[in-house]
């Protein structure tokens, strides 16, 4: 993969270590570096063997020959730590990502989430306005709030199936991924033995049962929808119409709340929109973060 002007992007080319709150942080980092350069970090959603690279390294070109790009593993996924949580896991994951910006002198960036990284993204936001420029969400985990929807839905009992396993499976794992998009042909056999191998890593199946963990002590850190009205920084959210994790009813409430908030929704589009509608995606994210 490769940015105008030739640059060669490699996961070991981009990769990086940093710390923020007292947590060691992995990292990609690719694009141009200035005072004047904007900054985009990129957080990624949950489930077996997710990580940043994992999410977002087919789109680093585009946005790294726009903006100084940081594509971070959350705290519990990829080669970052996976320690206990003193606290719920958006609250930890923005400390950590906060404190990793800090420590690269990033002041201010755009954020985008998807899924739980949505989720970490907004606490920023709330907890760290003067940090946050625009915001781009898809499916923000914790913002939204099923009006329609019988909880849990469907991605949210494959992921339950799969925590709970005593031996989990390749099949728990294709039962996952096929829950998170429209068309089930993107769920391929090579897809399911990567992330069936990574979800077995012995610090990958710790970093799950902790963040399990903190989900269940601190629920009430979840409900960010209680607090949408407090997100003052422009936020586009995006949504794909068949979502079965996080489903577009679910975008109302913030909608309504966010002062400065817009919705797109892909038709036939699952959990992932950036994947299933790449090209559409990349257009409008790439217009809304310049402005």
């Amino acid at each position: 993969m490769t940015v105008e002007g030739g640059a060669l992007l490699t996961y070991e080319g981009t990769s990086r270590v940093g710390r923020g709150a007292g947590v060691g942080l992995h990292f990609h980092e690719a694009g141009p570096v200035g005072r004047d350069v904007p900054v985009l970090v990129m957080l990624h959603g949950g489930g077996p063997g997710a990580s940043a690279w994992g999410a977002f390294g087919g789109l680093l070109p585009v946005f790294a020959g726009r903006f100084r790009t940081l594509l971070v593993d959350l705290p519990g996924f990829g080669r970052s730590d996976k320690p206990e949580l003193d606290k719920d896991v958006f609250s930890f994951g923005a400390e950590a990502v906060a404190g990793l910006l800090a420590g690269l002198g990033v002041e201010k960036a755009h954020f985008a989430g998807v899924s739980l990284g949505g989720g970490v993204a907004v606490r920023v936001a709330l907890d760290r306005p003067e940090m946050v420029d625009r915001l781009l969400l898809t499916a923000p985990a914790g913002l939204s709030l099923n009006l329609f929807t019988a909880e849990p839905t469907e991605g949210v009992k494959r992921l339950i199936e799969f925590g709970v396993a005593p031996e989990p499976t390749r099949e728990h794992v294709r039962a996952f991924l096929g829950s998170l998009v429209h068309d089930p042909s993107r769920v391929t056999d090579a897809l399911v033995e990567e992330r069936y191998a990574a979800a077995l890593d012995p610090g990958a199946r710790l970093g799950a049962q902790r963040l399990g963990a903190a989900f269940a002590k601190w629920p009430e850190g979840s409900m960010l929808w209680r607090e949408a009205h407090r997100v003052t920084r422009p936020t586009l959210l995006t949504w794909g119409r068949e979502d079965r994790v996080n489903p577009v009813d679910g975008a109302f409430v913030a909608l309504k709340a966010m002062p400065d908030a817009r919705l797109h929704v892909f038709p036939r589009c699952g959990h992932l929109a950036y994947e299933e509608r790449e090209a559409e995606f990349l257009r409008l994210a790439v217009d809304f973060l310049e402005g």
